[in-house]
């Protein structure tokens, strides 16, 4: 990935470089902001789709930067239940909305890759046996 051109961010006191690894920590969150979204995927060649966690925002996420514009793929995992293309559309407004605001740069398209459903663990009921064992 090439960091975005310089003479795009030349102020009069230097100059200013975005690297590609920064928009996609910016998509990554604007992603798992959007309700419905259950976590990010590595996509097909990561092969295990990962619940949503802090410690790698950029997963699922990839970016092409050019000088003045970008262009994002995220693969998600959603929450059954929900509308998936309500949840792209929101990602896609949510993504592209983040970026064009911190950064500057104009983005032209927002790709969404689903990739998995969660299903939500049921709550298995306490039984008596194993509730209270010694009185």
């Amino acid at each position: 990935m090439s960091i975005i051109a310089a003479e795009y961010e030349k102020t009069d006191i230097g100059m200013i470089q975005i690297a590609p690894e920064v928009i996609e920590v910016v998509a990554g969150l604007a992603t798992i902001e959007v309700e419905g979204v259950a976590g990010m995927s590595g996509g097909l060649a990561g092969g295990i789709a990962e619940l949503l966690g802090r410690k790698n925002l950029s997963k699922g996420v990839k970016v092409e930067v050019g000088q003045r514009e970008a262009a994002v793929d995220v693969s998600i995992i959603v929450e059954y239940g929900n509308r998936i293309p309500e949840i792209a559309s929101e990602i896609q407004r949510n993504v592209k909305r983040s970026i064009e605001m911190m950064t500057g740069l104009h983005v032209v398209e927002v790709n969404v890759h689903i990739h998995d459903v969660h299903f939500k663990q049921a709550e298995k009921p306490v039984e008596e046996d194993q509730q209270q064992r010694v009185k």
